[in-house]
């Protein structure tokens, strides 16, 4: 079937009428006939998968070893599993009847959060599974009723003979269905049931609401209004007279979207009050209750929320919110993530990227959103937020659950948004008028100058440009380094090896507290020249607990060697010694200077070398453009390294 069939297929099926006798004797058979808004959207998000966070020792460090759920729909929302989880709690206790059912949803997070997208993708698994909705003659209930408000007097008969709980039949019928009920005499068989599918181009059981003028906007934005072109035929309290066009009356059996909520005038909130508690509400004429079963969500910032929490007027109003908080990302490897999709849902997803372009630009995001630490650099934060452990690097790091604490509950936010992000990757793609690539040099530019354009407190500029000049251009100077000499010695993995295995020697001999004899030279090593040797290798690295790290090294090596029928593990296998090694290697850079630089070459052997070199970096993900631009700023930037 190709897509204008399945189209055609599709809308001719979302259509399928019945008589409410019939729709009875299938609400006996399958509850999802009558299924609440919650219910059918707890469907739609599914079941989630259990993820232990035990088996990784990256996410047992973020998760304290917690089970924590991962729900299919919501798997392009990175780092928010636990506003998600909060949300699915309001969906499960609302739909087991509890209190929830009659709270508003409320999102409450900074700009470019991911409030919205949320909203967007509720409103997107409200659409799939189908509503029954009243119908007489031709016309289909204006505000998408539930039959079973025929029957808000008969609730105990209804479930007596059907087998349908009272919590599901509504406690009213709508003016429009109680009018044409008085029109066929009582006589319920004259009306009809449709099936719907929730739509929110049709604007079926779902609508969305924005704030207006506060001088101009009415509740009629929510409940509807008379329609004065009908005034000649009917009365104006006639329910045929009314427009039944507001919010509250579309989102029936579904979900209405309040965008910016405590920004409208709280004369126009009003209500929602009625509606959440008492499942209907009053039009701006006498013709009677409207009845009102399904999902209210709203989403403002924290000011917005501020300001309404400070007003004691509105204290009825904030009984009945279910708040749920929606911070800044704060882990490093989802952010990532989040870049890549944009990037991938762009024309840039074909555009080359250098190495660590994308990373830089996550770190400089998360860590505007930490708040400082004490007695701890923002940057060890920022890498046990994302489940590092620096034990042997900083021994100052405290644990996850020290730096939360610490934070409270707010951290999150504030700090740059991912729509700010996403600005400036646009613009470092741009940045070059020859190619439209990104890399990190352009990078830190943009963001420097983009920090400073934004014309911000001057304590928060201060602490930005701090973050970009003196942190993430530092450890990307190291970074590119440490690229520009793996990519100048084709043959360093030996050295590497050897490096390695002659580390774990002198380490096993100086835990054992023993001599170690060279098998080459005879020459006897005592403890003191083992320590001094081991030192020469963890120096450059900068190792915090020599004799700790000693030991895991070893262990790991004795290990691996068990269980791999006596051979030994790669240099590079394991990142910790992988790390010193490649410091202990690359200490002296002036070799390879006039081997990488664009200088003209004196000879045909440092051609080739510089030839093999930018090979080689091609190979690692470098344009040539990107070589040259990325290897002048190493040579600029490597004296301030020393």
């Amino acid at each position: 079937m190709n897509i204008l069939e399945k189209i055609k297929t599709n809308y001719s099926a979302s259509m399928n009428e019945m008589t409410v006798a019939a729709y009875l004797e299938e609400c006996r058979k399958d509850p999802k006939m009558y299924a609440k808004p919650a219910e059918r959207i707890l469907d739609a998000i599914g079941e989630p998968e259990m993820l232990d966070t035990r088996q990784d020792p990256k996410l047992s460090r973020i998760f304290s070893n917690k089970k924590i759920k991962i729900y299919p729909a919501f798997r392009d929302f990175y780092g928010m599993e636990s506003t998600i989880e909060q949300i699915v709690s309001y969906f499960r206790h609302s739909a087991q009847g509890l209190e929830e059912k009659k709270q508003i949803l409320y999102l409450m997070g900074p700009v470019g959060g991911g409030k919205s997208s949320l909203a967007e993708k509720l409103k997107h698994l409200m659409q799939q599974n189908p509503i029954y909705v009243l119908k007489a003659g031709e016309q289909i209930s204006p505000v998408f009723e539930s039959p079973l408000g025929l029957f808000a007097d008969y609730v105990e008969e209804l479930e007596e003979e059907y087998g349908i709980p009272t919590r599901y039949i509504p406690g009213c019928m709508s003016p429009w269905a109680s009018k044409r009920l008085r029109e066929f005499d009582g006589d319920i068989n004259r009306f009809k049931v449709v099936r719907l599918f929730p739509s929110i181009q049709e604007q079926i059981a779902i609508s969305k609401t924005e704030p207006g003028d506060e001088n101009n906007q009415d509740i009629s934005t929510l409940v509807g209004k008379v329609d004065i072109r009908k005034l000649a035929e009917y009365q104006q309290s006639d329910p045929d007279a009314y427009s039944y066009t507001g919010g509250l009356c579309l989102a029936n059996q579904g979900l209405l979207e309040f965008v910016e909520m405590f920004k409208a005038p709280i004369k126009v909130l009003n209500p929602l009050l009625t509606a959440t508690q008492e499942k209907n509400y009053k039009g701006t004429e006498p013709i009677g209750a409207i009845p009102f079963d399904g999902i209210i969500l709203a989403h403002s910032n924290e000011s917005e929320w501020a300001k309404f929490l400070n007003d004691k007027k509105n204290e009825a109003f904030l009984d009945r919110i279910y708040k749920v908080q929606v911070p800044y990302c704060l882990r490093v490897s989802e952010e990532i993530k989040i870049y890549e999709k944009l990037i991938r849902e762009s024309s840039l997803k074909d555009s080359p990227c250098a190495p660590k372009t994308i990373e830089l630009l996550a770190e400089f995001s998360v860590m505007s959103r930490l708040k400082e630490p004490e007695n701890s650099s923002i940057y060890s934060k920022m890498r046990v937020y994302n489940g590092e452990t620096l034990r042997e690097t900083d021994p100052n790091a405290k644990s996850i659950q020290e730096y939360r604490d610490d934070a409270g509950i707010n951290e999150g936010m504030q700090g740059i948004s991912t729509r700010f992000a996403f600005k400036i990757l646009s613009k470092v793609f741009n940045f070059d008028s020859e190619e439209i690539a990104a890399n990190p040099v352009h990078l830190l530019y943009v963001l420097e100058q983009e920090v400073i354009k934004m014309m911000l407190p001057p304590e928060t500029e201060t602490k930005y440009l701090h973050l970009i000049k003196s942190v993430l251009a530092s450890k990307y100077a190291e970074f590119i380094s440490d690229e520009i000499q793996k990519a100048y010695i084709e043959s360093y993995s030996s050295y590497g090896q050897n490096i390695f295995e002659k580390y774990v020697v002198y380490a096993d001999h100086w835990m054992q507290n023993n001599d170690y004899r060279d098998p080459d030279s005879g020459e006897i090593f005592d403890r003191s020249i083992l320590n001094d040797e081991l030192e020469k290798i963890e120096k450059p690295a900068g190792i915090a607990n020599p004799k700790d790290f000693r030991s895991e090294v070893t262990n790991f090596f004795l290990r691996h060697k068990a269980n791999h029928g006596g051979k030994s593990p790669r240099w590079d296998s394991y990142e910790k010694i992988k790390n010193v090694i490649e410091k202990k290697i690359f200490t002296n850079t002036e070799d390879l200077l006039p081997v990488v630089s664009f200088n003209v070459k004196t000879n045909e052997e440092d051609e080739k070398k510089h030839r093999d070199f930018t090979r080689r970096m091609r190979d690692r993900g470098y344009t040539d453009k990107q070589i040259r631009i990325l290897v002048d700023w190493f040579m600029r930037v490597r004296k301030t390294m020393a």
